[in-house]
């Protein structure tokens, strides 16, 4: 399989993850009024989530990596409910219909609430 192909794959399971997401947890809200419009947004906001992980998360494992080593990894769960929050933020600077209202709820459950969805269908569609 490509890497474009994998980057495509990895972007629509992350989008169905977001989705998923306002369906089922409370305070994730897509306030659409088309289809279309939810998937251009959902494909947006997956973009971003992508971008933000991919820039922040190194930096902040290695500043962290004391706290992650003291509180056994668990600091990873309000490190990802931050960058869930940071998404929502600037989705929100972007007009796009996407909010994340809250941390401990909204945010940190949404952010294990994707990661375990994008991880469970990176099993099921990423292969080669």
């Amino acid at each position: 399989m490509g890497f474009l192909t994998s980057l495509l794959i990895r972007l629509g399971s992350t989008a169905l993850a977001f989705w998923l997401a306002t369906l089922l947890i409370p305070g994730i809200t897509l306030e659409t009024s088309s289809i279309s419009e939810a998937i251009v947004t959902l494909l947006i906001v997956a973009v971003i989530f992508g971008v933000v992980n991919a820039l922040l998360q190194p930096i902040i494992k290695t500043v962290g990596c004391g706290l992650y080593l003291l509180t056994l990894g668990l600091i990873a769960l309000v490190v990802n409910g931050l960058l869930f929050l940071l998404t929502g933020y600037i989705a929100d600077q972007l007009d796009l219909p996407f909010h994340v209202d809250g941390f401990w709820p909204a945010a940190v459950l949404g952010a294990l609430f994707v990661g375990v969805v994008t991880w469970l269908l990176g099993l099921v569609l990423d292969r080669d």
